[in-house]
């Protein structure tokens, strides 16, 4: 009893520290100390758990396939500092943004293809907070309209493949099934990928696209003054194609080898690497002390990502110590209702964390013990991943505490308020909570193409 009290004041404790600002790998990993050093006082931790630990941070270290995380981080790094984003820009606008609506229309359908670049939020949001931004608030559009458009559609890196979210998420879920396999006794061979969650997204993340235009076109067309027409500068079709062609081509190539079975991710994100960087050279963009500040920016973003995991390494280590999976499934147990509203009930804290949390934490620190739990329920684990990736894809836009709202804060001018970048979001965390219905109700939405393709 005491042990399932300490296990929660201990999730309880980390919220809290966060939310007062300090690091979060810090935080995850001295929480866990402080309570694991309590327990043994108490009496009710057993000291050797921790002998654990340094397995843990080995496995997690000799990885194969969370090299694909610095890999991936050097390619959309690289990507960003050629200014992919601001030709692709320039001429997509070009093409729609004289039309009602068009300019978000442009800014959806560049965001899209950034993310399949890049899979970085961050660089998303803020690149296209510098560049769209002013142009979308010159041209009429609404402050709510042009906010929400911006950030909604820098989040789509989280679940567009190739994306460093889907990287750890199919690290921690595959060992989650592997988790629950063994506690229903079966022997299995299989695993999940990162790939297999790589072609579940694919759909899922077109749906999203679609829905984000649908949203804008429907705006546009009833509320006409939020999206006026844009005065810009034409461009014809070969200016269009010859912007659109070289990321459209790197995507092909790393995607593409992932899905024919010809690389796996982190052999595809080495390839992606190597051709932004040839892309980035062919434009002129890649001098010596840019590729410096490359070097600097993706080591930094690389060491945060992985304190952390050995921050949450040890956070769950501590709390399996306290006891604290098996509360959780006697907690489902006792709900009643069956899989489905575990499921529902795991759905919605995890949309609450959102709201204090990031994904990283909550892959790294929820989805471990609510994984096998879940798994061993008899949910198919790429659906249960891509549920999983789109709910804390509102992670990002749910205020107060979204990342995409701060990015865009940093970046925009002073006549879009705070209140005017949390209001525009709404619609946009909606629309994401319906594609997660969609995908619960009809789950081939993200079993079909894995199916097609035999994973």
């Amino acid at each position: 009893m005491i042990e399932g009290q300490l296990a929660l004041a201990m999730f309880v404790v980390v919220c809290g520290i966060l939310l007062l600002g300090f690091p979060v790998a810090l935080t995850l990993g001295g929480t866990a100390l402080g309570f694991a050093a309590l327990g043994v006082l108490l009496g009710h931790f057993d000291a050797a758990y921790l002998t654990a630990l340094t397995g843990r941070i080995f496995g997690t270290m000799s990885n194969e396939t969370l090299v694909a995380v610095p890999l991936f981080i050097l390619m959309g790094v690289v990507l960003e500092r050629a200014k992919i984003a601001e030709d692709l820009l320039a001429n997509l606008a070009g093409m729609f943004g004289a039309r009602p609506g068009g300019l978000g229309l442009a800014v959806i359908l560049v965001g899209a293809l950034l993310a399949a670049s890049t899979g970085i939020v961050g660089a998303t949001v803020v690149t296209m907070g510098v560049l769209a931004l002013p142009t979308m608030l010159r041209a009429g559009y609404q402050p709510q309209l042009a906010a929400g458009t911006i950030c909604a559609t820098g989040t789509l890196g989280q679940i567009i493949p190739p994306s460093i979210a889907l990287v750890l998420l199919g690290d921690t879920m595959s060992s989650a099934y592997q988790q629950a396999q063994l506690k229903m006794n079966i022997v299995n061979t299989q695993t999940v990928s990162v790939g297999d969650l790589f072609v579940g997204a694919i759909v899922p993340g077109i749906v999203l696209v679609f829905l984000y235009l649908a949203y804008v076109l429907i705006r546009a067309t009833v509320q006409p003054s939020s999206a006026p027409p844009a005065t810009v500068e034409e461009t014809d079709m070969r200016s269009v194609v010859t912007a659109v062609i070289p990321p459209l081509g790197l995507i092909g190539l790393v995607l593409g080898s992932i899905l024919v079975g010809a690389a796996t991710p982190t052999e595809a994100a080495g390839v992606g690497a190597v051709g932004a960087l040839l892309l980035a050279l062919s434009r002129g963009a890649l001098s010596l002390p840019v590729l410096q500040d490359i070097s600097q920016s993706t080591l930094f973003t690389t060491s945060m990502v992985f304190l952390i995991l050995i921050g949450a390494a040890l956070f769950s280590l501590v709390f399996r110590g306290f006891g604290g999976d098996t509360m959780i499934e006697s907690f489902f147990d006792a709900l009643g209702g069956g899989p489905h509203t575990a499921l529902l009930v795991v759905m919605l804290v995890m949309f609450l964390l959102g709201f204090i949390l990031d994904f990283i934490e909550i892959t790294f620190v929820v989805v471990p013990v609510v994984g096998p739990i879940l798994l061993a329920m008899g949910f198919d684990p790429v659906w249960l991943g891509i549920m999983i990736a789109v709910n804390l894809q509102t992670s990002f836009l749910t205020p107060p505490f979204g990342f995409a709202l701060f990015y865009l804060r940093g970046v925009a001018p002073d006549t879009v308020s705070t209140g005017a970048i949390y209001s525009g979001v709404l619609p946009f965390v909606l629309i994401q909570l319906l594609l997660l219905a969609l995908m619960w109700w009809w789950p081939n939405l993200v079993l079909w193409l894995p199916g097609v393709m035999g994973r």
